[in-house]
């Protein structure tokens, strides 16, 4: 076996082997086919990038599908949210079809069924029809309705289009075989009646195609060669082949649906229901809350496009499933981060710090590179003045030899500014430090050239002048959920994991050169990590999401794994 035959994964190695039986790479064909009942979550990343990619590999057309069939959860609004994200990751699909498209059609090759004797209406309830089911190791029995004529399956049928029963009073079920080992394979429901206005057809239709009669022949009308599906629909595929086998013609390529492993991400779910429930509940500020998985949500929070492909690409394609540890996820953003966001500084838990010797009064500026690790990216100057923000926890009044901060005493470099010293400090009442006064090395300045600024110290402190910094609502996210599988617990819901410190409003004071920051605009707040400007940010109020921390969590995961 080749070198680069080998590199690929199973589903690569599906293709190519249909590609040396018989099938041409001009008639490659690939489909994304989300359903539009709510937002796209990091699980369909995976999806998008694995149809899309194989649509760039081998130079095959891809179309959006939308399983539009369920008029009761779907709108035009998630259709919208979900091409917005598609082009967001930035792929392109070929043309944008919908289930609803194809009503006619399917419901056209239903009655060649009917007539084909191997569909038939049932008018039992759906708790008498569950119950002749059967099991796993029972055979189902049959519906006392199953030998109707195909005559009065017709006129039953044409009923249901036509919106003379109520709901629950009819369906049209497959007539295959209930005794089948595979349960999905006892005479499946094709239709139900759904007196509910669609996004899409509005009121023309009462009655409605259930998913696995309206996948597989959507396919098979778009000439999609291989329908690639998540490993719950492994045991669909019998009858995907079943409806294929009653409507295939020769001279028409015919879809192949081959399964794959969802990639679980820890401490979130991916459950639109149970997702829906966390907006519900108000648990969340809506779908695209920085700490919901979805892809809108994960945008928001600061996420880059490009950070989620390489995510995806990371974790691949398998047969089974597991669970990807989110410091992964974390690990890409902050790597792709790293390389474009500019360099500022921001003080989230501001400190005052007044340099004693250094003239009231005066202002100056120092100069700071926008991104060490990009010439290209230039520099910009920052005001300096006597009286500066910085973090509460970079100072202590005594500290031990392992603290390279500010503490009583000691000498600290301010970023891109001088030397200080720190010979004081002031409390209040309850001994809670609230001023430190510092003297400075006036010749020390960084990038002046003097011998003393060149003068080593151990520590480098972040800070903004008072005078001339912003406030910032500043939003700091953690897990929404403390448990790493929240919805695997048999004995509890997924909600008792919810963490209660999952969101921290704070107030912090940024650099002047940020009061123009735009939404989406990302930046490293230097030593404390990487921001995102929010869409509730105003002229007059800035507001900044926490993307991820600075620390590199999932090397060490790697590391004991």
């Amino acid at each position: 076996m080749s070198e680069a035959r080998e590199a690929l994964n199973f589903l690569e190695h599906i293709i190519e082997d249909d590609l040396e039986n018989g099938y041409q790479k001009s008639q490659l064909r690939f489909r994304f086919p989300p359903e539009p009942n709510g937002y796209l979550h990091i699980g369909h990343a995976s999806s998008i990038c694995l149809n899309f990619g194989l649509g760039l590999k081998y130079g095959a057309p891809v179309n959006l599908r939308f399983d539009d069939t369920n008029p009761a959860k779907e709108e035009t609004a998630y259709v919208e949210a979900i091409k917005k994200d598609v082009k967001w990751l930035g792929f392109s699909w070929d043309t944008e079809r919908y289930a609803s498209d194809y009503f006619q059609q399917l419901y056209d090759w239903a009655v060649q069924l009917i007539e084909g004797g191997k569909a038939y209406v049932d008018s039992q309830s759906s708790e008498e029809m569950a119950e002749q089911k059967g099991t796993p190791t029972e055979v189902g029995t049959n519906s006392p309705f199953r030998n109707r004529t195909v005559a009065e399956n017709l006129a039953l049928f044409s009923g249901m289009k036509k919106g003379d029963f109520e709901e629950g009073t009819h369906v049209l079920r497959a007539k295959i075989d209930m005794g089948a080992p595979n349960m999905l394979m006892r005479d499946p429901i094709m239709y139900r009646i759904l007196n509910k206005a669609h996004h899409r057809t509005n009121t023309d239709w009462c009655i409605y195609p259930m998913y696995d009669w309206a996948h597989g022949e959507s396919d098979y009308l778009e000439q999609v060669t291989h329908s690639l599906c998540t490993l719950e629909f492994l045991p669909h595929r019998e009858l995907y082949d079943w409806f294929l086998d009653q409507i295939y013609e020769a001279d028409k390529v015919r879809p192949k649906q081959r399964e794959f492993a969802r990639r679980n991400l820890s401490h979130t779910v991916v459950s639109k229901r149970k997702l829906l429930q966390l907006v519900e509940n108000n648990v969340v500020n809506g779908w695209d809350d920085p700490r919901m998985p979805t892809i809108s949500g994960l945008r928001r929070r600061g996420y880059t496009p490009e950070s989620i492909v390489a995510f995806a690409d990371t974790i691949g394609i398998a047969k089974r499933e597991n669970l990807i540890d989110v410091s992964l996820l974390e690990f890409h953003v902050r790597d792709h981060l790293n390389k474009i966001a500019p360099r500022v500084m921001g003080v989230l838990n501001p400190l005052k710090l007044v340099i004693t010797n250094y003239p009231e009064g005066k202002e100056e500026y120092v100069t700071a590179e926008n991104n060490p690790g990009d010439s290209d990216a230039g520099s910009r100057e920052v005001p300096f003045s006597r009286e500066l923000y910085i973090e509460k926890e970079d100072f202590k009044e005594e500290a031990n030899r392992k603290f390279f901060r500010l503490k009583l005493g000691g000498e600290v470099r301010l970023k891109n500014g001088y030397i200080i010293k720190a010979e004081s400090c002031t409390k209040d009442t309850e001994g809670n430090i609230t001023e430190v006064q510092c003297t400075y090395d006036p010749k020390s300045k960084s990038g002046s050239g003097t011998e003393e600024s060149l003068r080593k110290v151990k520590g480098t402190l972040h800070w903004v002048s008072i005078s001339h910094a912003i406030s910032a609502e500043v939003r700091l996210y953690d897990r929404l959920f403390t448990d790493e599988s929240p919805d695997t617990h048999k004995d509890k819901d997924f909600m008792d994991f919810v963490n209660p410190d999952s969101l921290q409003v704070i107030t912090a004071y940024v650099e002047p050169s940020l009061k123009n920051a735009k939404e989406q605009d990302r930046v490293q707040f230097q030593r404390m990590g990487y921001f995102c400007v929010d869409r509730d940010s105003t002229p007059d109020k800035l507001v900044f999401n926490k993307t991820v921390g600075l620390r590199d969590t999932w090397a060490k995961i790697a590391e004991k794994a």
